[in-house]
């Protein structure tokens, strides 16, 4: 049976729950499918043991409405997972939402008819969708890594990515555990579980300068104060650098060296991301500040492992790479749990894991670590991966898989030249596809196209696509942009990196949340120039 809809909205996250509902306000037929059994996106996938905010929570918000804001609380600064996922519960049934999302329903292909200019999509329950837009709100961090080891179906014990943890978890209560993958992941599962099983081995490739976190729970008095900033940060988080609501206020070469320090300690303390985020901006394009701001974050840690062999293994080296470069986690208690008796600290930079066995994980040397259960938290194809992994076919024979093993471009993260009428939101070349809080970035996002639609429809327009040339513009500003900084010299997944055969080029845009929105807003009072409207 084919539906024929206005637009439909794949995925039902943080994005697509608020494009379904501006979008039907608006008055179109809207149509939501989500691969999951229920609402969440990120928060109904990653049900891993520890999963939780690292954006204080007051700010990981909706603020289109301040009744829906207020009439939640947050019990902590940084919530878990439960929490979280119980919040988009309560705004989907608040915005009566569920009644068009179909669940458990995954968008296998969408075929561009050029003569209609219309997109037809079929989903893997045999449904199919005749619609004029298509909007991918998909994630950046969707598309999990799941087959990264020859042998994974050998293991005779239970293997698990984390960004499909099962929801009725795993038995881990004395145990013999392995974790692959220290990453933000990987980190929260390590300081989580170390207490629980009997043994835990973490296989380290690349250590990750981290940061404290402290998250103190909030009574009536905390929720009031943030709460009464409802009008403060609805103004301020849409303009500042990350979209956070704090920003970089200091100037590396204004300061004297005790200066600097007093600063560095200070916001360290803060235990929060603001030491990334709103410290020294220098650091993201001066290779003497990163180093210097880098040995600070290394000189905290190894002060808390004083192991010298947990120190070389788990702290980045000078020249490895700068702090900031790589997306920095926050922990509680993570290092400390190395210190346990049952936890071991396994490099294998030197020498890699070189296959899963039916016993456990077999190294390169023909070391074999026996285990009952392997926890992957080994990343994922971040920002294209997961609408590259549907068949998307837009004019012209155009397949976007196709056009992103060759090059990753967009134009604002937002569409992709030779795909008419195919928004995105949290896709490569926009703040949202890594150096956001989310929330800030996918509410810009979908209201943008949301007010796209709707020109569109004031002006008679049915069809919307880039131009070659505003999309090679938008390229050409972003990777000037991005190629002034470190990020862009650095190997991880903000370049793709993690991902064989990908193309290089940084994922996220580095020239600010408050600039990106600006160029948007900008672009739309030009008659949305650099796209062709017909």
């Amino acid at each position: 049976m084919t539906t024929k809809v206005d637009a439909l909205v794949i995925g039902a996250g943080v994005a697509g729950l608020y494009q379904i509902h501006q979008l039907r306000e608006a008055g179109l037929s809207v149509q939501g499918v989500e691969a999951g059994s229920d609402v969440g996106g990120t928060w109904y996938w990653n049900r891993y043991p520890g999963a939780k905010f690292d954006s204080e929570s007051y700010i990981y918000q909706y603020l289109f409405d301040e009744d829906l804001y207020k009439d939640w609380s947050w019990s902590e600064r940084f919530p878990g997972q439960p929490e979280i996922e119980q919040w988009l519960h309560y705004v989907t049934d608040r915005l009566d939402l569920r009644k068009d999302i179909r669940f458990s329903t995954r968008v296998t292909k969408a075929d561009f008819n050029e003569d209609t200019g219309r997109w037809r999509v079929e989903t893997d329950t045999g449904d199919s969708y005749d619609t004029q837009f298509v909007i991918g709100c998909t994630g950046m961090l969707s598309a999990p890594l799941e087959d990264r080891f020859p042998g994974q179906t050998s293991f005779k014990g239970a293997i698990v990515h984390t960004g499909k943890y099962p929801k009725d978890g795993l038995d881990l209560d004395g145990k013999r555990v392995g974790v692959i993958g220290t990453g933000a992941t990987g980190i929260q599962v390590i300081q989580t579980i170390a207490d629980r099983v009997g043994e835990l081995k973490v296989f380290v490739r690349t250590p990750q300068y981290v940061l404290p976190m402290k998250s103190p729970k909030y009574g009536p008095e905390e929720t009031a104060w943030y709460k009464s900033r409802f009008d403060e940060l609805k103004r301020n988080l849409p303009i500042t650098f990350t979209g956070f609501e704090y920003d970089f206020e200091n100037t590396w070469s204004d300061l004297t060296p005790e200066e600097r320090l007093e600063v560095l300690e200070d916001i360290h303390a803060d235990g929060s991301l603001k030491l990334w985020l709103a410290s020294f901006a220098e650091m993201f394009f001066d290779e003497e500040v990163s180093a210097e701001i880098s040995q600070f974050v290394r000189e905290k840690m190894s002060e808390r492992l004083k192991d010298p062999k947990l120190i070389d293994i788990l702290v980045p080296k000078a020249g490895d790479y700068g702090f900031g470069t790589h997306r920095v986690p926050l922990e509680t208690n993570y290092l400390e749990a190395y210190l346990r008796d049952n936890v071991e600290a396994i490099s294998v930079r030197d020498n890699p894991i070189a296959e899963i066995v039916p016993e456990g994980v077999k190294l390169q040397d023909g070391t074999v670590y026996e285990l009952d259960v392997i926890i992957m938290a080994v990343g994922f194809d971040a920002g294209s991966g997961a609408l590259a992994r549907i068949d998307i076919n837009g004019r012209d024979g155009m397949n976007l898989r196709d056009e992103w093993a060759k090059d990753i471009r967009t134009t604002l993260g937002i569409q992709k030249y030779g795909f008419p009428n195919l928004f995105m939101t949290g896709a490569p070349l926009a703040p949202s596809a890594a150096l956001c809080n989310m929330t800030t970035c996918l509410q810009q996002q979908t209201e943008w196209i949301t007010d796209c639609i709707l020109y569109m429809r004031a002006h008679g327009k049915s069809v919307m696509e880039p131009t070659a040339d505003g999309e090679d513009a938008w390229v050409a500003h972003h990777d000037e942009t991005a190629n002034a900084t470190l990020i862009s010299k650095t190997d991880s997944w903000y370049t793709g990196s993690n991902v064989e055969g990908k193309p290089r080029r940084v994922l996220s845009y580095c020239g600010g949340v408050g600039t990106y929105r600006q160029k948007c807003l900008d672009i739309a009072e030009k008659g949305y120039e650099g796209f062709e409207l017909a």
